[in-house]
């Protein structure tokens, strides 16, 4: 069976599902016609937007998810305020949040950086209103959590205001725009995420 592989712009305000039991905006209301099977490879919460992967491929999750090396992630997010170089540090080198009753979470030491220009140039819900300090960072992850952008951002007396992932690995959102589907080949797609037995 030769299956197919698509990048997508995911939008505000859609989840990462074809199906659900509540009243939310679905991945098959996108003006595309989805093969029968395809399904999104990991998740973005409707708040969040812009890079998802979706293939008809069920081995995939697990041959990204359950490799020997954890795939990065790139995730660029406005937040209010100026960001200090400390609240940087302190990103870079790991925070702690809570993740049950009692339970707490350390992350791992990730990449983060001041971009500007972001990657990201079409408009979001969030309005930016220029008299208002705003920061954009660029957070590269290797690991997943339930929130995780932003309740790292939290730990840090940061808010975040928008949320877009620009890649997963080599394989890029680019200039597509919200709702935005591109198919790309298999090796293209293998290459991308740095797979190379598939």
């Amino acid at each position: 069976m030769q299956h197919q592989y698509f990048l997508l712009n995911k939008p505000y305000g859609m989840v990462s599902q074809f199906i659900s039991s509540h009243p939310v905006r679905l991945l098959g209301e996108l003006d595309y016609n989805f093969p029968t099977g395809t399904h999104a490879i990991g998740r973005l919460d409707h708040h969040s937007e812009g890079l998802l992967l979706l293939t008809t491929n069920k081995k995939v999750t697990r041959l990204l998810f359950q490799g020997a090396i954890p795939h990065g992630r790139v995730y660029h997010v406005l937040v209010n305020n100026q960001v200090t170089e400390e609240q940087i540090n302190q990103l870079r080198k790991g925070v702690q949040f809570k993740i049950g009753l009692n339970q707490y979470h350390t992350t791992t030491p990730c990449e983060v950086s001041i971009v500007n220009p972001p990657m990201v140039q079409f408009p979001g819900s969030y309005i930016q209103l220029e008299r208002v300090p705003h920061t954009w960072l660029s957070i590269e992850l290797t690991e997943g959590k339930f929130h995780q952008v932003r309740k790292m951002l939290t730990a840090v007396q940061l808010k975040c205001k928008r949320l877009v992932r620009v890649s997963i690995e080599n394989l890029y959102l680019g200039d597509l725009a919200p709702g935005q589907i591109k198919e790309i080949s298999e090796i293209d797609f293998f290459t991308g995420l740095k797979i190379t037995h598939y």
